[in-house]
């Protein structure tokens, strides 16, 4: 592992016989991802994507996924028996309270999963580990991480971003930008590290103490 003798890394501790958490998050298109990636390409440290955890958490034949179908209708199974998640999402889009049902569901079943893959990376010898969840304050699950970085950048660069790699029109990706439950502002305020991402990808790493 190299760090930066001045980078944020530097002083985060690593000596803890539980693995440490850092916590990372950020709105969309901030480039949360490229934090993550740098911090288990360039440090060496496992990343917990929270994402795939979801994912975990939809196998058929797990409680999650019974409890899906019990809220959702037989509809959001696929041919090949695993959740459709393109009619899960049509299900819920839009609709607060089915929203509200599948958050009910799916985030205890992640953070069970995030849990018990980070005791199972200490008993590995992992020092510290990385939890990228983009609804992590949301969920309630900052409370496993002993810090919390923030990527974040101006809806601006947002809005320039999600055009570019998703193809949006304007009115697409300030819809996407405006969805968002929580703001810059609210995620900063939660706290330890705030990486803004207004330059390029290197500018990001180098901010982060990545060598």
């Amino acid at each position: 592992m190299t760090l930066n003798g001045g980078g944020l890394l530097a002083s985060f501790s690593f000596t803890r016989r539980r693995p440490s958490v850092v916590g990372l998050i950020g709105g969309i298109a901030s480039g949360k991802s490229t934090v993550s990636k740098a911090l288990g390409t360039a440090c060496g440290l496992e990343v917990i994507d929270a994402d795939k955890l979801g994912h975990e958490s939809y196998q058929p034949g797990t409680r999650c996924f019974g409890k899906l179908v019990d809220a959702f209708g037989e509809n959001i199974v696929a041919g090949d028996g695993t959740i459709d998640r393109r009619a899960l999402g049509q299900a819920v889009f839009g609709n607060p309270s089915n929203m509200a049902r599948l958050q009910g569901i799916v985030w205890p079943e992640i953070r069970l999963l995030a849990e018990a893959r980070i005791e199972g990376l200490g008993r590995e010898g992992a020092e510290s580990v990385v939890l990228e969840a983009a609804v992590l304050l949301e969920a309630g699950w900052d409370d496993l991480c002993d810090e919390l970085w923030v990527v974040q950048v101006p809806p601006a660069v947002a809005r320039a971003r999600l055009m570019k790699r998703n193809g949006f029109d304007e009115a697409e990706a300030d819809k996407r930008i405006a969805s968002q439950p929580m703001t810059n502002q609210e995620r900063a305020a939660r706290a330890t590290v705030v990486l803004s991402n207004e330059g390029t990808e290197e500018d990001l790493v180098a901010k982060a103490g990545f060598d």
